[in-house]
C-alpha cells in the first residue's frame, strides 16, 4: 500500500485497547511486525497480536517496573529499562517469563535505548550524562561516554554509526568501530529553552533525523550536513507531555502524537 496524503488523511481508529490502568510508557513492533508490545506504569508488559487486532499476553514486572522496552532479534525477547529499586537494563524472555541477563551500569533513569538494526549490540543513555554500549551476550559495558547533559540517541537504520542528541542542543555522530575516539561530526543547534529534547530518530532511509520535544515542535534535520529542514509545530502542548514521534516506513511522512506531518 503506498501512503500519500489522502490515504494518511483517511486512517481512522480501528480499536481502543483499554488493557492498562496506569501511563503507558513505550510501544515496539517485533521485527517481523506480526506483534507489538508495551510497557506501562501499572508495571505490565502487554504483548498484542497485530493480524488479529488482540491482546495477547500480560507479563508483569511488579519489583522493578518497566519503562522503556524493545524487541530484539532473538525471537520473543525483549531489553527493558526499569522505572523502580534501580536502573539496570534487563533483557527478557517473553517466551518464559525469565530474565537472561542483566546490565547494571546507569546511576540514574534510562531515558533512551536503541538496538542495533543489524546484531546484538545496543546502546542506553541515562540522565547520569552517559551513553553506554551493550552486547545481549555479555553483561560488562562494552563502551561508556561521558556527555555534558541529558542524551537522547539511536543507531542508524545500517548499524555502522549512532547519533546522541546532547543537552537538547547538540548532535554528535560517532561511527560503531571507533566512538572511543569521539564524535566525527557535530551539529549546533539553536537551543530552545522553553522544552528538552526527549528523542532521536533516523529515517529508513538514513537521510533524516529526526527530534522530538517536549514542547510545541519537533525538528527534522539532515542527517548528513546537520541543517534543520523543518521545525513542525502548530500543536500546544503546555503540560510538557513527552510526545511520541516517528517516520513511516517510506521516511516521507511523519506521524507525531494525535497529527501527521509531511516533509
Amino acid at each position: 500500500m503506498k501512503l500519500t496524503d489522502s490515504v494518511l488523511r483517511s486512517f481512522r481508529v480501528a480499536k481502543v485497547f483499554r488493557e492498562n490502568s496506569d501511563k503507558i510508557n513505550c510501544f515496539d513492533f517485533s521485527p517481523n511486525g506480526e506483534t507489538v508490545i508495551s510497557s506501562s506504569d501499572d508495571d505490565s508488559i502487554v504483548l498484542y497480536d497485530c493480524q488479529e487486532g488482540k491482546p495477547k499476553r500480560t507479563l508483569y514486572s511488579k519489583k522493578y517496573g518497566v519503562d522503556l522496552i524493545r524487541y530484539t532479534h532473538a525471537a520473543n525477547t525483549v531489553v527493558y529499562s526499569s522505572n523502580k529499586i534501580d536502573d539496570t537494563i534487563r533483557y527478557l524472555s517473553l517466551h518464559d517469563n525469565k530474565y537472561i541477563r542483566y546490565f547494571p551500569g546507569h546511576s540514574k533513569r534510562v531515558v533512551a535505548l536503541s538496538m542495533s538494526p543489524v546484531d546484538d549490540t545496543f546502546i542506553s543513555g541515562s540522565l547520569d550524562k552517559t551513553i553506554r554500549l551493550w552486547d545481549l551476550r555479555s553483561p560488562n559495558c562494552q563502551g561508556l561516554m561521558h556527555l555534558q547533559g541529558k542524551p537522547v540517541c539511536s543507531f542508524d537504520p545500517e548499524g555502522l554509526i549512532f547519533a546522541a542528541g546532547v543537552n537538547s542542543e547538540m548532535v554528535k555522530l560517532y561511527d560503531l568501530r571507533s566512538f572511543d575516539k569521539g564524535p566525527f561530526a557535530t551539529f549546533k543547534m539553536q537551543y530552545d529553552r522553553t522544552c528538552e529534547w526527549t528523542g532521536l530518530k533516523f529515517s529508513n532511509d538514513g537521510k533524516l533525523i529526526l527530534i522530538s520535544t517536549n514542547g510545541s515542535f519537533i525538528r527534522l534535520i539532515d542527517a548528513f550536513k546537520g541543517v534543520v529542514m523543518h521545525t513542525f509545530g502548530g500543536y500546544a502542548n503546555s503540560k510538557a507531555v513527552t510526545l511520541e514521534a516517528s517516520f513511516t516506513p517510506d521516511s516521507q511522512f511523519i506521524m507525531i502524537g494525535l497529527l501527521v506531518a509531511h516533509h
